[in-house]
């Protein structure tokens, strides 16, 4: 499939330039596109004999990471990281990111805010002008369950649009996350969107919010693939090398 060849050759590229003896800890983020990344991780760890510790974002990402041979480790034992790398909803060209779709939004954020370096592999469908232009599934929240309908009517008074209580596919009922806490998605106008610093934290003072998936600004380097092969590596001007 051409959208699993872009996945596999942004997360190959990404690995292959980012991981080397002097990276000891890294963050593992979520989602499809981090299955050949931590395979590639793998591979690279075994051939050179690399002493790399793994910290996962969420269980899919820690079964990726024992499944694969690598070492586990936890933000309980390291707060300080190498390397984050982890997929994307959408990424704009201020580096802005949309993350959450599979719901690990915390996890991966704060992964992400422990790492020097933060990248992103996705295909190129993901990178667009401004967020909310071809992720038009919201922006993920996520609440504790007793305080959702407060959040929710809170948040619509405050910036407007619509939010909706993500519900499983499988199952009747709010999809939970890994912390045992339900998603709100925040649907909104990108037209009315001016600064998006100030957006995440109206989001997080809003009572009922543990974190969203709004990545302000926060990502060093992205991969984005093609359904070619190709990648195309896009570099945050505003942070140094």
């Amino acid at each position: 499939m051409p959208v699993n060849l872009a996945k596999e050759s942004a997360a190959n590229a990404a690995v292959d330039e980012q991981i080397h003896n002097d990276i000891h800890i890294i963050g593992v983020g979520s989602g499809s596109t981090i299955v050949p990344a931590v395979k590639r991780i793998a591979e690279i760890v075994h051939k050179n004999n690399l002493d790399l510790i793994c910290v996962p974002t969420s269980l899919q990402a820690r079964e990726l990471i024992l499944s694969n041979g690598l070492k586990l480790g936890s933000l309980a034992e390291y707060q300080e990281l190498d390397l984050a790398i982890d997929g994307a909803d959408e990424v704009d060209e201020q580096f802005n990111c949309i993350k959450g779709g599979g719901g690990c939004q915390t996890q991966e954020k704060l992964v992400a805010v422990c790492a020097k370096r933060f990248i992103v592999v996705a295909d190129e469908k993901k990178w667009s002008p401004c967020l909310g232009t071809k992720w038009t599934k919201g922006i993920p929240i996520e609440v504790i369950p007793v305080a959702y309908k407060l959040t929710k009517k809170e948040i619509e008074k405050q910036l407007g649009g619509e939010v909706v209580v993500r519900e499983g596919t499988e199952k009747l009922g709010p999809v939970l996350t890994d912390q045992g806490n339900f998603i709100l998605d925040w649907k909104f106008d990108p037209v009315k969107i001016v600064n998006w610093f100030d957006v995440n934290r109206t989001l997080k003072l809003v009572p009922g919010v543990v974190e969203t998936g709004l990545f302000v600004n926060m990502i060093y380097k992205g991969y984005f693939g093609n359904s070619d092969g190709k990648v195309e590596i896009r570099t945050n001007p505003t942070m140094s090398s």
